[in-house]
């Protein structure tokens, strides 16, 4: 796995998200067109599991968490960063999303869920905070940013 086949895979989710409002009616739409059961999802799901098996995805730690950043905003990711996390039964660092976030969740473990969210897609607005946290077991977060903008806050 590569970030630039990575890349290639989220583009299109990418490309859909691209000059929409960051919000719930963002968050409808993209389970309506990439289902977590669909084809797109499965293909990209695929990329980050093998990955992270490989090191190329989540190459970095701290406190429990792995995680990297494959890909900063760019043409190709029509202006989204684009970051994977891993990890399991934890709460991570409080931050912000000053131009909001979009998460795709990939449970590693059936029963995991990222902000009590399962297989899919969670949308957080502009301005939106909070301690991302994953219960139930382990999965993989890979999350689209506007302009790659994100505030921790040491909360």
């Amino acid at each position: 796995m590569s970030a630039s086949e990575l890349v290639s895979l989220i583009a299109p989710v990418a490309a859909f998200c691209a000059g929409k409002p960051v919000d719930a009616a963002l968050e409808d739409a993209l389970a309506r067109q990439f289902p977590a059961d669909g084809p797109v999802f499965a293909a990209i799901a695929h990329c980050l599991r093998d990955g992270i098996a490989d090191g190329s995805l989540c190459d970095r730690e701290a406190g429990g968490i792995r995680f990297s950043r494959p890909a900063k905003p760019s043409p190709a990711t029509h202006g989204f960063s684009v970051d994977v996390v891993t990890y399991g039964d934890l709460a991570g660092p409080h931050h912000t999303h000053p131009t909001g976030e979009i998460d795709m969740i990939v449970p590693l473990d059936p029963p995991a869920r990222f902000d009590g969210r399962g297989a899919g897609w969670l949308v957080y607005g502009p301005g939106s905070g909070h301690r991302p946290t994953i219960g139930g077991g382990r999965a993989v977060v890979l999350y689209l940013l506007p302009q790659g903008a994100i505030q921790f806050t040491g909360a």
